[in-house]
């Protein structure tokens, strides 16, 4: 029993003696010529190796450093440099015939940078591709007769990247996004069949991205063609920091998709399902309350760089709106034109994202009826879109505002009473919205308990605004009973002599203004223009004559405009 026990022994010494010292008889780094020479001709790129070492416990070669070439018409920078190369072998046709059997490859801690020119092309496209050294004429008439191209004949049990570094740009700009702790991981890599892969990489901004599908065969005239079936998921992405957004005008908002992707033969289909979070989409204004929840489908023709988006749908809460359109990559831009209309969407469930437009309600008020119907065109680079269109309200009531209140001076003068809140029959007005702010022009509403307003003005990137309206009362407003003795209608009867006139209908036009900012509106009167145009319209409805027109010491119509200035606290002439 012992001698058999020290014969083991004895035997599990000299395996771990071998494994210990075979490694340094065998001079591994012979192979390092013929692993450099026949990745280059695979890749079409040259490729260079550290020193090897070989590991008999893990059954694979090491390389301290590994650097493969770009596309000498892109940069005279590697395209790809690692820390490591480990590179999985069969372990006895290595020691007893030299044979190198690969059965997986490691590239630890690699960087790879992906450059794409003005016309579209990346610096990928030519890998492993027709112009490759191994494809060569001159190369295959030299080969033995049974020998067929090397990259045909590379087959990898297992190819993995681990915590990688992947940078992108544009030979054209500087300007570069970089996705750490890149992680690829496939199987029974092949050039000519389809294998199984998985990405996984950190998004700039902390978000995540997830690919799970397969790839392949390599398209040999066009790398970036080669086909691919996978999901793709996208968590918390900051389209400010990944570039899709400006944050230099304070842009921003977060995505998270679930995504299909199928491409072949040049064209990727996508479907799936985005939600935009936070989005702030105007400088000046504040991210939304609510998500927006995108149903879509897109069709991609990758050699043109060019799509369309398919007939999809945009939910906020209840409130659904479809779009459609294409989209196209110019440079370092993607340029969308797209079609946005939405039908009676319910306007309470919208107000919470209307912050991200800049449009915010005034403080205290929100909108609890009514429905917003849509039509607009959105256009230019994702980093500046530019809408135009059309935006009505209906049948609404913005609960919480005082309009009467707000504007204190003209009621003072009118009797006029909105109460605490607003009922709003119609608002409709033409927009035009920018990263820089929104212009409203042709806006028109009807108020039950005004009349109507029309006018037009903007809101810029700082939230202020700035528009010139006009007011027509109608319904009694002017001059109703209870109205202060020293009114506009006590002004106007006097200059005029008579009374309003009940058959008068066209109401009477007071000219003002709103500035402040959305949240804080500030309604100041127009005073020459309301003065002018109350005259005018008193005029209209007694006749057009003044008390004793012609007169002696009769009112003219100077007096008249400066008897009602004076209401406005507008002091008179000495």
């Amino acid at each position: 029993m012992g001698k058999k026990l020290r014969i083991l022994i004895i035997a599990v010494v000299a395996v771990v003696v071998i494994l210990l010292i075979a490694p340094f008889l065998i001079p591994v780094n012979s192979f390092r010529p013929t692993i450099e020479q026949k990745a280059s001709e695979a890749l079409g790129r040259k490729v260079e190796l550290g020193d090897l070492s070989l590991s008999l416990i893990t059954g694979s070669l090491t390389a301290k450093n590994l650097s493969i070439g770009d596309d000498p018409k892109f940069s005279p920078s590697p395209f790809l440099t690692a820390k490591s190369l480990s590179v999985g072998v069969e372990i006895f046709p290595l020691i007893f015939s030299k044979t190198l059997n690969v059965t997986g490859i490691t590239i630890d801690e690699p960087q790879v940078t992906l450059l794409r020119n003005p016309a579209g092309v990346w610096n990928y496209s030519s890998i492993g591709g027709s112009s490759s050294p191994a494809a060569k004429p001159a190369a295959k008439t030299s080969a033995p007769s049974g020998a067929g191209n090397s990259a045909e004949e590379i087959s990898v049990k297992k190819l993995e990247l681990k915590n990688g570094k992947i940078i992108v740009g544009m030979t054209s700009s500087q300007k570069r996004n970089t996705y750490d702790r890149v992680n690829v991981t496939a199987s029974d890599v092949s050039m000519t069949s389809k294998f199984p892969l998985t990405v996984s990489a950190e998004l700039p901004g902390g978000g995540e991205f997830k690919l799970d599908g397969n790839a392949g065969p390599l398209d040999k005239s066009d790398s970036a063609l080669t086909p691919l079936d996978a999901k793709i998921h996208v968590g918390s992405m900051d389209l400010a920091k990944t570039g899709f957004l400006d944050p230099s005008l304070g842009l921003g908002g977060l995505v998270d998709l679930d995504s299909t992707i199928k491409s072949e033969n040049g064209s990727a289909q996508t479907n799936g399902t985005l939600k935009l979070s936070k989005a702030l989409l105007v400088q000046g204004g504040s991210p939304a309350g609510v998500p927006a929840v995108i149903d879509y489908g897109t069709k991609y023709d990758l050699k043109k760089n060019s799509g369309v988006i398919t007939p999809s749908t945009v939910k906020i809460g209840s409130a659904v709106a479809h779009v459609n359109g294409t989209y196209e990559a110019q440079g370092e831009e993607t340029s969308v034109n797209v079609k946005l209309t939405g039908d009676s969407m319910p306007a309470k469930d919208l107000q919470a994202f209307l912050p991200a437009i800049g449009v915010n309600l005034p403080k205290g008020a929100s909108l609890n009826a009514g429905t917003l119907s849509t039509n607009l065109n959105i256009k230019g680079a994702t980093n500046k879109l530019v809408t135009d269109g059309t935006i009505g309200l209906f049948a609404a009531k913005l609960e919480g505002f005082d309009l009467g209140a707000k504007m204190a001076p003209i009621a003072a003068l009118t009797g006029l009473k909105t109460g605490k809140d607003l009922e709003i029959e119609k608002l409709t007005t033409d927009v035009h919205m920018a990263p820089t702010g929104l212009r409203a022009e042709n806006f028109n509403a009807i108020l039950p308990a005004l009349g109507t307003l029309a006018g037009g003005g903007t809101l810029d990137s700082k939230n202020n605004l700035d528009f010139k309206m006009a007011a027509t009362l109608t319904g009694g407003m002017l001059g109703a009973a209870g109205a202060p003795a020293n009114g506009i209608g006590s002004v106007l009867s006097a200059a005029t002599g008579s009374s309003r006139n009940s058959n008068c209908k066209n109401g009477t036009t007071i000219p003002f203004m709103i500035q402040g900012t959305a949240s804080d509106p500030k309604f100041i009167p127009d005073v020459g223009g309301v003065a002018a145009s109350m005259l005018k319209s008193q005029l209209g409805c007694t006749g057009g004559s003044l008390l004793g027109a012609g007169e002696k010491g009769a009112t003219t119509p100077a007096n008249a405009v400066e008897a009602l200035s004076g209401l406005f606290g507008k002091k008179k002439k000495p």
